[in-house]
């Protein structure tokens, strides 16, 4: 719809992590509002893939293992190639690792904060480059969208490393955000509190934690990754053009109690 803020259309975007969940809930929103998805994943997003094309939109899959920064130029030129360029990235891919802090391994350390933290620098790098050289020139923006964690606001625990990489994503999208704002890029991350996927489906079959929780949120339900869809297409759009280095908690409330 002409004049529409958070119309999408004609936009490309990578989204890592596209497979299921969270991803998977940005992508098919990303396409709703109009945009062509480059879907990044070390398995092929088929479903996804799927969901997205029901929307009328491209989708391409770009496999790639970002465990380490190794894919990331590859990644940027395959989206470029069969995209025609990036105009939005949504850094989604991520691991975790449970451990007491006293026992805690460095190759767990070490697995996460590579993937959680060095990988998205990397692969945002690299995409920030590509999108100053055509940023501001026809009055769009290049957007780039974090997604954090409620552990870059609180500690956790039994997870340090990852409670580290997500603290650093946040302090990261700010950093970003200072730099790449007069570039003509966007730099915002997204906080999902307890979203229904497969990844937290171990706590809502415990039925003592799934109480706890629910307890805790003012909105007295786990989010949808669809939820998070909506805020992605938000930050993405010309609506969000004036909103640099926050980090959106997506959380039913969660960190208002």
């Amino acid at each position: 719809m002409a004049g529409n803020p958070f119309d999408l259309t004609g936009r490309k975007a990578i989204v890592t992590g596209a497979n299921t969940g969270i991803g998977q809930g940005i992508a098919v929103a990303l396409a709703k509002a109009g945009a062509d998805i480059g879907l990044v994943g070390r398995s092929a997003a088929l479903e996804t893939q799927e969901l997205v094309q029901a929307q009328g939109r491209k989708a391409v899959l770009i496999g790639a293992d970002l465990s380490s920064i190794g894919p990331v130029g590859e990644v940027v030129a395959e989206a470029v190639s069969e995209l025609g360029r990036v105009d939005i990235l949504v850094n989604n891919a991520g691991i975790i690792r449970r451990d007491d802090a006293l026992d805690f391994t460095e190759a767990d350390w070490d697995a996460v904060v590579d993937t959680n933290l060095k990988t998205l620098f990397f692969l945002t790098q690299a995409v920030g480059r590509h999108m100053v050289e055509w940023a501001s020139q026809d009055g769009e923006r290049g957007k780039i969208i974090n997604i954090a964690s409620m552990l870059t606001f609180q500690g956790g625990i039994r997870v340090p490393s990852y409670t580290a990489s997500k603290s650093g994503v946040g302090g990261l999208t700010k950093l970003l955000a200072n730099e790449w704002a007069i570039k003509g890029i966007n730099v915002n991350a997204i906080a999902p509190g307890y979203i229904a996927t497969n990844n937290t489906a171990a706590l809502q079959a415990d039925a003592t934690r799934n109480r706890q929780i629910l307890e805790r949120i003012p909105e007295g339900r786990w989010g949808d990754p669809a939820d998070i869809g909506g805020a992605a297409v938000f930050l993405a759009s010309k609506a969000a053009d004036y909103v640099q280095g926050h980090i959106l908690a997506v959380d039913g409330g969660w960190l208002a109690r």
